[in-house]
């Protein structure tokens, strides 16, 4: 169920004066059960891409394949490649619109020609693997706070049961707390279904904290593609396209020039925390 992109080209506008190149020759593949972080500043092309992969937006040039077969085929089933790869918009909020969360959710199983009985069961399923309290399923989605309407919005997508889910800045206009619970639901349904999860963020803190594999985009093309230490060792780079490393990466980076003897790829607080502690440690045994 991997995903490939072959020397995809994408431009707006074609062939008239407000045309836009934004995404130029991207290669890549995402195998199944991968959890990537997509990275980049704002016009980058990474939600351009993201488009991509369910079919929202057509390649100008290109090809792309889900499970081996090439979605730009004649025939292909557009319907049922939506089902399987689920994008969550950023905002995702504004996407609810039922009188209630647990019809909301219905919505979609509904569309794919469910019965009333399995769009509950889904609906259901859905919402607890984000972890939504059932006290709140009969409340307008209206009413319900940020967090819990992001989360009520990601169960839609997750009761059609995708193979792959994709969330475009799913912390966008939360507070820290907020984008800490959604994030950590994130990880923990990942861990739970093995689906492949794409996140799409600016932050490299919330990116470094979650993803096994990192692609960054800068000016439609794809810059660097790596697990997080290797793409972060090029954190001068990362900063020339205005993009910062976490701040562990300069933390280490800066003992290191002080004459400190750590490694430098820590990629969270924790694993800087413990590198920090067994040099320390190293050290005052022989003094």
């Amino acid at each position: 169920m991997s995903i490939r992109l072959e020397h995809i080209n994408y431009i707006y506008s074609q062939g008239s004066a407000y045309e836009k190149h934004a995404l130029k020759d991207v290669s890549l593949e995402i195998p199944q059960g991968q959890f990537v972080g997509i990275i980049g500043h704002t016009g980058s092309g990474k939600s351009t891409l993201i488009q991509h992969l369910n079919g929202l937006l057509i390649a100008s040039s290109g090809a792309l394949y889900y499970n081996g077969q090439n979605i730009y085929q004649d025939k292909y089933d557009m319907k049922s490649l939506r089902s399987q790869v689920g994008l969550v918009f950023q905002y995702p909020e504004h996407q609810l619109f039922e009188v209630d969360v647990f019809t909301d959710v219905c919505f979609g199983p509904k569309n794919q020609g469910l019965s009333k009985q399995e769009c509950e069961i889904r609906a259901k399923e859905a919402l607890e693997l984000v972890g939504f309290p059932e006290k709140h399923y009969s409340q307008s989605p209206f009413e319900l706070s940020g967090g819990q309407k992001r989360r009520a919005a990601i169960a839609g997508v997750l009761a059609m049961r995708p193979k792959v889910l994709v969330l475009d800045e799913p912390t966008a206009g939360l507070d820290p707390k907020g984008r800490d619970d959604i994030l950590d639901q994130i990880a923990q349904l990942h861990g739970q279904t093995g689906m492949t999860v794409i996140l799409v963020s600016h932050s490299m803190e919330d990116i470094a904290r979650y993803v096994e594999r990192i692609i960054v985009m800068n000016k439609g093309t794809k810059m660097l593609d790596g697990a997080p230490r290797e793409v972060f060792s090029h954190y001068r780079e990362l900063e020339q396209v205005g993009l910062a490393a976490p701040q562990v990466t300069y933390i280490m980076h800066g003992l290191k020039e002080r004459g400190i003897d750590v490694r430098t790829d820590a990629t969270t607080v924790e694993e800087a925390a413990e590198e920090i502690s067994g040099t320390l440690h190293f050290l005052r045994g022989h003094r």
